[in-house]
């Protein structure tokens, strides 16, 4: 069985967030895009659904969060080299991400991270022994 996973995330700009994640290599499944939502697609089992306030508003009872002045969740991709995470990080201070701390190199694992133009937190890791798969990586 496979699971996949649908993380949804509020976005101020949408066309403009858009053509941020785009820049970032990400692509988007049509089939899921209108006018207030798109379907980034991060991996076969992983998608970022970025829809607009009013859309994300539909899904809960709750306030949205502003990304800029509150974390409500840290989202964290694992990346096959410590060079993918430095490009990904340098490609997102390029079109207009923030960064707030420096690399960290932990000997098993290397990370930096990068706030999206709505403030949400995308950590990134480069880790040579994956702990839930168990496979080694060089």
């Amino acid at each position: 069985m496979t699971t996949r996973l649908f993380v949804n995330l509020p976005v101020g700009d949408l066309p403009r967030s858009i053509e941020f994640f785009t820049k970032l290599g990400f692509t988007f499944n049509p089939q899921f895009t209108d006018e207030t939502a798109t379907c980034m697609v991060v991996s076969d089992e992983i998608s970022v659904m970025l829809l607009t306030h009013a859309k994300f508003q539909q899904f809960t009872p709750k306030a949205v969060c502003d990304a800029t002045k509150a974390s409500e969740v840290l989202l964290c991709l694992a990346l096959d080299s410590r060079e993918a995470v430095d490009q990904m990080v340098r490609s997102a201070l390029a079109v207009g991400g923030t960064t707030y701390n420096e690399p960290q190199d932990h000997g098993f694992m290397y990370g930096h991270a990068f706030q999206d133009l709505d403030g949400h937190i995308w950590e990134l890791i480069h880790m040579r022994s994956m702990p839930c798969s168990g496979s080694i990586e060089s």
